[in-house]
């Protein structure tokens, strides 16, 4: 089954913002906007453009942390969707520092490699079937992990991967860097 398409004024929208959070804006700026609840994590967290490196926390407003690791190359398996020679996969903790239940299936996370959207892959074969136990709501004070992965070209090219505790949440945070 294919996944539902996305309208394309909601992907001009979000490419666009991945242009501007990977091509110099200063994040700390926006992040004050968004509702970060960590300042003391901002300053290691953000490199020379403004974007936070892979492996930094974030906290939203909500008291969800976020974080996301360096990306993993790899090929996927024949049996992967969509076709792809090469994928990066991504560990995503997710922590309820909130005092209430989080769904985690509202996790949202959207990709672009070189300014262009990435498609997710799928490739159960390698445990990659998108977010496990989605169904399942997080308590307050507990965490869980969350591998997913994007289709890549064979070249190393520059990746932004925005994440957002819901995708009715204005708030992202923006992780970039080469994949």
């Amino acid at each position: 089954m294919a996944p539902p398409r996305t309208p394309k004024l909601l992907l001009t929208a979000c490419l666009l913002f991945s242009v501007a959070a990977c091509g110099g804006v200063n994040a700390r700026e926006g992040s004050a906007a968004m509702g970060v609840g960590n300042p003391a994590a901002q300053p290691a967290a953000a490199q020379a453009s403004g974007d936070l490196q892979f492996g930094a926390n974030h906290r939203f407003a909500s008291g969800i942390t976020v974080s996301l690791s360096a990306p993993q190359s790899f090929q996927p398996s024949p049996a992967a969707y969509p076709r792809s020679a090469r994928a990066a996969a991504f560990y995503i903790q997710v922590t309820n520092n909130g005092t209430d239940p989080y769904r985690v299936s509202a996790l949202s996370v959207t990709a672009t490699v070189a300014g262009k959207p990435a498609k997710q892959v799928v490739d159960a074969t390698q445990g990659l079937g998108g977010v496990s136990d989605a169904g399942k709501d997080l308590l307050p004070g507990r965490s869980t992990q969350v591998t997913l992965a994007f289709a890549v070209p064979a070249e190393s090219a520059r990746m932004a991967v925005q994440v957002r505790p819901s995708t009715g949440e204005p708030a992202v945070v923006t992780y970039c860097g080469d994949a």
